[in-house]
């Protein structure tokens, strides 16, 4: 059984909403990696706050995590997803004036947060920090795009559903799930709310959603990027789409449980804390089988690494998939976590995942989607790609190896001991060895947003190539087979 997929049907696909989601991922990109960089420089040189409360590591640090997940991330998987399911489907989108709302909607969702979280309006909760009333405006965005997607689905005009649609189908409604739940919450006033839950109930429901926002949000979203643009660009057929199947039941399933990781040695329920270390284990096996689906996907064409960046982008992301899904589980076991726990070490842990996976596969998808959006047969520089390439994974390479280094460092001093059971480090000496690490990570976030602004270069110019010549739609592309 097969799926064909055709790029480019003039009057058929709806692009312009694409292009708008495609542009607004590259720009916010650099708005959220520059403000990463500028609090990556506190903690190195920490006169940088300024002494200014909005400027402050406190304030500037969720509107980092949120523009570069959020804004980055979010509005790379609006441009892929809604590219994806239609060509998979073969059908323009579904409800187009919707689609268009979830574009307006969303940006405007985060020009709240560049607006809130550096006045300190915040709900205090790992990426769900948006104060009530943005909550409420992203549900209904949310809400439109399930609409969008499924509806979609729904008037396909073939009768199989590709398995990248699977993934964002999964993501859609996790995510809407994990919002509600974990956002429910009692206003006090237009800027303030309480919690529905208190104590380690809270800490527990944050942590449910806090690991499903990395386990959805940033990897079962973009595993859909990965099983449609991999095949794509590599023009192979996926290596095994019953693999691809299993992979993602078996991650939907034995997600949603491992959330308790977060939470050892605190007052949470011993057993519960050993049920997501548990799952957290037996996640390690869906999460590879995904890796090696897509590396495998180039049987036949690993020449085409050689020549080919943009496939460069797409095949080391998987690299870093498999990398982080390995240290993830291992941090999860207690006895590691008890060394890992509050230091650097998770802090590289979560940007090997988000920097080399999440950030590569998102480049890679938007490097061969951008010129088909524009009616060109490639990006403007295929060099600045070459370049970029380096520039990031050069800047991933010095940023995570400094953070492990770094935590490792501070584990060891935190826990050792004099003779008399007193503490040999104060906290004190633990930042101050930290802070050569700190400037290594200032370095590589530096080189990883260089790259991020040369790709914004490179999109400026091609979308500016497309629009002179009039080229919209995109041009016709061959097809590609995906066998199942």
């Amino acid at each position: 059984m097969s799926v064909t997929t055709r790029d480019s049907l003039p009057g058929i696909y709806d692009d312009k909403v694409i292009r708008q989601f495609a542009i607004m991922t590259v720009i916010w990109g650099v708005v959220g990696m520059l403000v990463g960089v500028i609090i990556a420089s506190q903690l190195a040189f920490p006169e940088l706050n300024l002494g200014l409360p909005w400027t402050s590591f406190g304030r500037l640090r969720p509107l980092h995590t949120n523009a570069v997940i959020f804004a980055f991330g979010g509005c790379g998987l609006f441009a892929t997803s809604y590219y994806v399911v239609q060509r998979t489907c073969q059908t323009r989108l579904f409800a187009g004036p919707l689609a268009t709302f979830t574009f307006w909607g969303w940006q405007l969702v985060i020009l709240l947060a560049v607006i809130s979280l550096p006045l300190g309006y915040t709900q205090g909760k790992e990426y769900a920090e948006l104060i009530w009333p943005i909550d409420v405006l992203i549900t209904l965005v949310w809400v439109a795009y399930a609409i969008v997607f499924f509806g979609t689905v729904g008037t396909r005009k073939v009768r199989h559903i590709y398995v990248a649609n699977w993934f964002f189908g999964a993501f859609i409604i996790a995510v809407a799930l994990l919002h509600i739940v974990n956002s429910a919450a009692l206003p006090t006033g237009l800027l303030h709310s309480y919690s529905a839950y208190a104590g380690a109930a809270d800490a527990m429901v944050q942590w449910w959603y806090g690991h499903n926002a990395v386990g959805f949000f940033l990897t079962a979203a973009f595993l859909g990027m990965m099983y449609y643009f991999i095949p794509k660009q590599a023009e192979r057929p996926v290596y095994s789409y019953r693999l691809s199947i299993v992979h993602f039941w078996a991650l939907i399933f034995t997600y949603m449980w491992a959330g308790p990781h977060h939470l050892h040695y605190t007052a949470l329920p011993d057993w519960t804390q050993s049920v997501g270390m548990i799952f957290s284990l037996i996640l390690l096996a869906p999460s590879w089988g995904g890796m090696i689906n897509g590396i495998m996907t180039l049987s036949g064409a690993w020449h085409k690494l050689r020549d080919d960046p943009i496939l460069r982008f797409l095949i080391v992301s998987l690299s870093f998939y498999g990398m982080s899904t390995f240290e993830g589980p291992m941090m999860a076991i207690k006895t590691v976590n008890a060394l890992s726990h509050y230091t650097d070490w998770t802090v590289g842990h979560v940007h090997s995942g988000a920097l080399g996976w999440v950030g590569l596969v998102t480049m890679g998808s938007l490097y061969y989607l951008i010129p088909r959006l524009y009616g060109q047969k490639k990006m403007y520089s295929v060099p600045a790609i070459e370049l970029h390439f380096w520039l990031a994974t050069v800047g991933i390479v010095l940023y995570i190896a400094a953070l492990w280094i770094s935590g490792v460092t501070q584990g060891l001093m935190w826990r050792a001991l004099n003779d008399d059971g007193t503490l040999t480090y104060t906290f004190v000496q633990s930042v101050k060895a930290s802070i050569p690490f700190y400037i290594i990570r200032l370095v590589g976030g530096l080189l990883y947003l260089s790259g991020m602004c040369l790709m914004l270069w490179n999109t400026v110019m091609t979308a500016r190539q497309g629009l002179k010549v009039g080229s919209l739609p995109a041009v016709q592309i061959p097809a590609v087979a995906a066998h199942a």
